[in-house]
């Protein structure tokens, strides 16, 4: 807990909440004086508030534990599942595997690069979606288009790991232009997403 003390102060950010959890499992927050719920957890994590939480008995730091905690109760709700069965098999995988130390900090990096890079992605989509899907009905549009999502988020690999379900064998990004640099994953990010505007257009066309 005094590391990331000592990180926070370095870095000129506030220091970090402390939560104590209690034999009882109940969370209590030290700095508003008030119980908190894994849900509460959860929202400040979304507003960017960094806390650590502590065995109150020992001591011990279990913010780990308890952020995992938060994750499977996040993946329990309907169509919050951000964890592809794939991934999950992968990542058991690497545990006890001479990698294993490496993948931390891989993933780390890969996360921090796509959220890099989400308010982008969010402008784009909501741009291209926007203009061919002037729906009132939302409900509507999300059922006569899931497949299409779900295509897009295959296409679209953060991690830069072969689609397990593709049938067809290609790559999920683009291979490099012949004697070209190879494409950065802005680029190919920005292929995959024209990609499938060309597809909602198709879609459109045959809607009309």
């Amino acid at each position: 807990m005094a590391t990331s003390d000592n990180q926070n102060a370095a870095s000129g950010a506030a220091p970090a909440i402390k939560i104590k959890k209690y034999a009882n499992r109940r969370l209590y927050n030290t700095a508003t004086s008030s119980y908190v719920t894994l849900e509460n957890l959860c929202q400040m994590v979304k507003d960017g508030q960094d806390f650590v939480v502590e065995d109150a008995k020992t001591g011990e730091d279990i913010t780990r534990s308890v952020l995992t905690q938060i994750i499977f109760e996040e993946e329990g709700k309907t169509g919050q599942n951000l964890l592809p069965i794939g991934f999950l098999r992968r990542l058991i995988s690497f545990y006890g595997d001479s990698l294993q130390s490496l993948v931390p900090s891989y993933l780390d990096v890969s996360m921090a690069s796509f959220q890099r890079n989400q308010e982008h992605m969010r402008q784009y989509m909501a741009e291209a979606f926007g203009e061919m899907f002037p729906f009132r009905n939302l409900e509507e549009m999300g059922r006569q288009n899931i497949a299409m999502f779900q295509r897009a988020m295959t296409m679209f690999n953060p991690f830069g790991l072969p689609d397990s379900n593709a049938t067809e064998g290609k790559p999920t990004t683009p291979p490099a232009a012949a004697g070209g640099p190879a494409p950065t994953d802005a680029e190919m990010l920005q292929r995959q997403l024209e990609e499938l505007r060309k597809q909602v257009e198709a879609l459109a066309r045959n809607k009309t």
